[in-house]
């Protein structure tokens, strides 16, 4: 991967007016997420309306104009994380695909995270340590890619719902979940948030985390030592029984049988 120049990755919260102008157009690329309250921007030469989950992608010569607390509203909270950065690699990224300037993304703690990291090496006295930052920021320019391809063609809240409620999944699939904690992650029903996962994926609540923890288990089956029992903890599937079911089920084998075949 060719080398980054980030000049400067943020969260920035604003409960003042403020906005931020380059009229004559920008001399970096400017990856920017709302993640609270609503802005607004110019987008494709209108200004348009910035709510959470809203990606904006700015290149270099795109006018920039960010307005905070100067709507009808008047003056709200609005924050967001950031990058401003130049370099080979930031244009090979930007090269890869259309990028449109503005895009509705699922809320992702993942992408955030990284985010996170990023803004805490840059702070740091010597400015951050180059291969560190280069790493974590082409890790986020990756999912970044990943959340666009996983957005939904029209945006609505429902999609967003079932991505968000997805995530969750994937995040606690070690844990023991519940319907009623993945339907309170992203405030519906649990018959509503049954219905809208089965309907956005095509499988059950259960029936995906299931084939989560199977994957995990096939790959502890492969390469570690552990014993059945653990494994089957360690994937989150609890009893050894329940896991020799399952994977029976599943494969058409037992773990046993699957593990001495290996």
């Amino acid at each position: 991967m060719s080398a980054l120049n980030i000049q400067l990755s943020e969260y920035s919260k604003h409960v003042e007016p403020f906005r931020q102008y380059y009229g004559n157009g920008l001399d970096t690329y400017i990856i920017r997420l709302q993640i609270e309250g609503i802005c607004e921007a110019l987008i494709d030469g209108q200004m348009r309306e910035i709510r959470p989950g809203h990606l904006m992608l700015c290149k270099p010569g795109d006018i920039y104009d960010l307005r905070i607390g100067f709507g009808a509203r008047g003056a709200q909270l609005s924050s967001d994380y950031y990058v401003m950065g130049n370099g080979p690699g930031m244009r090979e990224w930007w090269e890869q695909r259309m990028r449109p300037t503005l895009s509705m993304i699922a809320e992702d703690s993942r992408l955030k995270a990284i985010w996170h990291q990023i803004v805490l090496e840059k702070r740091r006295l010597d400015g951050g340590h180059k291969n560190i930052v280069d790493s974590l920021v082409w890790s986020l320019l990756m999912l970044i890619d990943r959340a666009l391809d996983e957005a939904p063609d029209i945006p609505s809240p429902l999609a967003s719902h079932a991505l968000r409620m997805r995530q969750y999944i994937e995040e606690h699939t070690a844990e023991e979940i519940t319907l009623a904690q993945v339907a309170h992650h992203t405030g519906l029903s649990v018959s509503r948030a049954v219905h809208l996962f089965k309907a956005h994926f095509g499988i059950s609540i259960i029936g995906y985390a299931q084939q989560l923890r199977l994957s995990h288990a096939v790959k502890l089956l492969d390469h570690s030592q552990l014993s059945l029992e653990q494994i089957a903890a360690e994937a989150g599937l609890g009893s050894y029984a329940y896991f020799h079911r399952l994977f029976r089920d599943r494969y058409g084998i037992s773990p046993g049988a699957y593990r001495k075949k290996q």
